[in-house]
């Protein structure tokens, strides 16, 4: 299985974490377990016995299996929030399921896909066209610069203070474009900024957890194993921490 992660220019970083491509050479399916990282995907997927589709994948609360398809290959786009309403103008709430979108999503082709450093150089130009188009909230821009850059270990009341925001309207729109409180996805970037330690084999609490049983309860609530056996990783089952390359 091959995984490569291409950061994005400059001026995508309010809306985008990361481009992303998975190949699959196998010539059987491959069974494994999607976490949640606090990201919406844009998936542009096809296989040898599957042409072109292209898929809105929602914001994962819970870990959940699925399939990987045999001489499969995937690119992708990692989106944070602010791009559901500034790129995708999309809700997404708590029963939303994956969408499906036009197989000429932003100009992409199964050409496109042979690829990946001009298939990244062609999405970014048609995102960016349409960020370029609007002009995104500077109250949001802040607070979602502080939510990532600290892995979500900031509260509620600090955000709303430092990003001039109530945290009445900071709840409201997260619910109304995710489905979810801006507590919740913050535990998802907790969660996340975990893996690097635990592929370390550091099993304890870093800063953004207030103590070990809070540390080993985040994890198997959004993982549904240990932490210990999340380090593990068996058959590397558990997709996005096999290939997360955050330090």
């Amino acid at each position: 299985m091959e995984y490569k992660v291409i950061k994005p220019d400059p001026s995508l970083t309010d809306f985008v974490d990361s481009f992303w491509m998975l190949k699959s050479e196998d010539n059987q399916n491959k069974e494994i377990i999607v976490l949640p990282d606090g990201r919406v995907d844009i998936i542009f997927e096809w296989s040898e016995q599957n042409p072109l589709h292209v898929m809105l994948m929602t914001l994962d609360q819970a870990a959940s299996a699925a399939t990987l398809p045999a001489r499969t290959i995937m690119f992708a786009v990692s989106m944070k929030i602010p791009a559901l309403e500034y790129i995708l103008d999309i809700k997404q709430t708590m029963n939303s399921h994956p969408k499906l979108l036009p197989n000429d999503f932003m100009g992409i082709t199964s050409d496109d896909l042979k690829d990946f450093d001009s298939f990244v150089d062609r999405i970014s130009r048609s995102m960016l066209t349409t960020a370029q188009s609007k002009n995104i909230d500077s109250r949001k821009k802040k607070l979602f610069e502080m939510i990532y850059e600290t892995d979500g270990a900031m509260t509620v009341g600090l955000l709303a203070e430092r990003s001039c925001w109530s945290a009445r309207q900071i709840n409201r729109y997260f619910n109304d474009w995710t489905g979810i409180s801006l507590k919740k996805y913050s535990n998802i970037l907790k969660f996340r900024a975990s893996f690097a330690q635990l592929r370390e084999g550091k099993l304890f609490p870093r800063g953004e957890f207030f103590d070990q049983p809070h540390f080993i309860k985040l994890i198997k609530k959004l993982s549904g194993v240990t932490p210990k056996e999340l380090s593990k990783n068996k058959n590397d089952r558990f997709i996005q921490f096999s290939a997360s390359t955050d330090k």
